[in-house]
């Protein structure tokens, strides 16, 4: 549970960073489960920054008994958001982020709901959270948030290289009034942030990778209207938070059957000429 404190600091500023909320044994797992599932390298996408550096993510919108689900569904994580929100929610898509060394690229100011409003949901009423996977700092291109800017309401998204941000001349006006805050994490740590809050993040130039995990929810009452990709509301069915750590051995399990299937992949592939 946040406290009163925790949630009127979210209120006012349109984020708030959490230390420690997964402990050291969660986070080697979450490490090592994020580099060693290869679904995920297998369904990521590269985002080309058009300045020579580009960012893979994956992305999925289930949420179930797996590893990353069990996260998504976690009671710390789902009550915390419920407070913030301040009703019921649902999970609206997961993404692991892949800023590796050298070649992760920078993203441009952006607002979440200029994306998802396009999605057909009436209301700014959905949240992130950002869970640290590797230390995040200025050096790997830490996300970036800008105090207060969830007030401005939506602003219209243009195509600006080869990515979409807010339209730049309202967001130069918004940078010389508001404090941009460069939101350096700990492994384990969280920063979550509403859906109107503009953000970014730099180029990692670092030789450290900086890889996250955004759990992304959105109001049980803002189903999309209609037609779309997204899921509509469902509820979350919430599991304890020492569901991790008692899985563990499952998630081991299945994270050494993941590599064997991937050799036989490969292996396959090399048989068949497919890789060289």
């Amino acid at each position: 549970m946040l406290s009163a404190a925790q949630v009127s600091s979210y209120n006012g500023d349109g984020y708030l960073h959490v230390k420690g909320l997964f402990d050291r044994e969660e986070v080697e797992l979450l490490n090592f489960m994020a580099r060693n599932d290869p679904s995920l390298k297998k369904n990521a996408l590269a985002r080309d920054n058009g300045q020579g550096g580009e960012t893979r993510l994956a992305l999925w919108s289930s949420a179930g008994d797996d590893f990353f689900g069990m996260i998504t569904r976690g009671d710390r994580l789902v009550t915390s958001v419920e407070q913030l929100v301040g009703e019921q929610v649902y999970h609206w898509h997961s993404k692991m982020i892949m800023k590796e060394p050298k070649v992760g690229g920078a993203w441009n100011w952006h607002q979440d709901y200029g994306y998802w409003y396009n999605d057909k949901c009436l209301f700014p009423k959905l949240i992130s959270v950002f869970i640290a996977i590797d230390k995040s700092t200025r050096e790997n291109g830490c996300l970036q948030v800008l105090r207060g800017s969830h007030n401005l309401g939506r602003i219209d998204h243009v195509r600006i290289g080869q990515q979409t941000g807010a339209e730049p001349e309202r967001v130069d006006a918004a940078c010389q009034q508001l404090e941009t805050v460069y939101a350096e994490m700990e492994p384990g740590d969280a920063l979550y942030f509403h859906c109107n809050t503009l953000h970014r993040s730099d180029a990692n130039l670092s030789d450290k990778p900086r890889w996250g995990l955004i759990c992304c929810y959105n109001a049980g009452t803002n189903s999309p209207y209609g037609q779309t990709w997204q899921s509509t509301f469902k509820p979350i069915e919430k599991v304890p938070n020492n569901a991790l750590k008692e899985a563990r051995d499952r998630f081991m399990s299945e994270s050494d059957q993941f590599l064997r299937d991937g050799i036989e992949d490969l292996e396959s592939d090399l048989a068949d000429g497919k890789v060289k």
